[in-house]
């Protein structure tokens, strides 16, 4: 008889975090994108560190994309409280000019500056990135510990940590924005291509939060940049 699969599960572990920390690591930080497929808005990075010897995390903690919005505004605090982390970002601007992946390296360097200057010892630790490609180490202008892997916002709980932080960070960004831009729906779609907001470009042409490179508006009616 065939031998039956694992179940697979929705929930995160410290599994891979302990395989580092029993390779000598004291920490490791994970690192996980949000928004990176959007056309309005920034892209966000979140990072999370965590130290040698941690053996729990908060309780209902899965990947951002796995959580409803109200469950993410209430875990976040208990990640908060959980350790070290910061949110870095990159603007639609620089999304244009210089290419989404390009700025994701640069958002996670920001947030990783960010986490360094609370005391965080981010060149001595693993930095676990979630996904096949390393973004970040091209823009670095010192080598760290890089060390990608795929699926690991949804098993790693410092990559699940990293994109809670994320979500949520621009997430409320993309609520502000939306009170100066009702037009375009953002406190609901934050920014990704719904119907609702491409209905607003259409009527309304495009913002400064806009990725302008992305958007074909003689696709959506428009037809022109300026609006």
């Amino acid at each position: 008889m065939p031998v039956e699969a694992a179940p697979t599960t929705k929930d995160p572990t410290l599994d891979v975090e302990r395989a580092f920390f029993a390779a000598g690591a004291q920490i490791v930080i994970g690192i996980d994108e949000v928004g990176r497929g959007a056309i309005a808005g920034p892209v966000a990075v979140g990072v999370h560190a965590v130290v040698a010897g941690t053996h729990s995390f908060p309780d209902g903690l899965r990947d951002s994309k796995l959580l409803s919005e109200k469950r993410r505004d209430a875990i976040a605090p208990l990640v908060h409280a959980w350790g070290a982390g910061a949110v870095g970002f990159a603007s639609a601007e620089e999304i244009d000019t210089q290419g989404i992946t390009t700025m994701l390296g640069h958002a996670a360097r920001r947030a990783l500056l960010q986490l360094r200057a609370t005391g965080v010892p981010v060149e001595r630790s693993v930095i676990l990135l979630d996904g096949a490609h390393d973004w970040l180490s091209a823009v670095l202008r010192a080598p760290l510990d890089v060390r990608t892997r795929v699926g690991a916002d949804r098993e790693c709980a410092s990559v699940a940590a990293a994109s809670v932080r994320a979500k949520v960070s621009r997430d409320a960004l993309m609520r502000e924005a939306d009170a100066a831009h009702p037009e375009y729906a953002w406190a609901s779609n934050k920014g990704y291509g719904a119907k609702a907001h491409f209905a607003g470009i259409a009527t309304n042409g495009l913002t400064e939060l806009h990725r302008h490179t992305w958007i074909k508006l003689s696709a959506i009616g428009s037809g022109s940049l300026d609006g």
